[in-house]
């Protein structure tokens, strides 16, 4: 079984080799002070990037509405008489068939 060369940063040895370094490099005391400044900040990073997430979606949505306008018909909208003179929705005519009347 083969294992991810990350993992072996993971193993009981390595992890006390890095707590005993932290605490002489920076004292028992400042420890929990930089861990709570450390998760402070990555609760600020995950509300900024759902607030950016949030924004482009919105963008997106915008977008999709101008193109949708842009390309709308506006023959899809009219009201044409058939033979009978009732106003019901007739399809606009295409360019090789016309209308389903004709």
């Amino acid at each position: 079984m083969t294992f991810h060369p990350m993992l072996a940063l993971a193993s009981p040895e390595i992890i006390g080799i890095i707590v005993v370094a932290a605490v002489v490099l920076f004292g028992a005391e400042k420890l929990p002070k930089l861990a709570r400044s450390a998760g402070q900040a990555k609760r600020e990073f995950l509300v900024g990037q759902a607030e950016a997430d949030a924004a482009a979606e919105a963008a997106r949505e915008q977008a999709r509405q101008r193109a949708k306008a842009a390309n709308a018909d506006l023959m899809d909208n009219v009201s044409q008489p058939n033979a009978a003179g009732v106003g019901e929705n007739v399809p606009p005519p295409t360019p090789d068939k016309g209308t389903l009347s004709s």
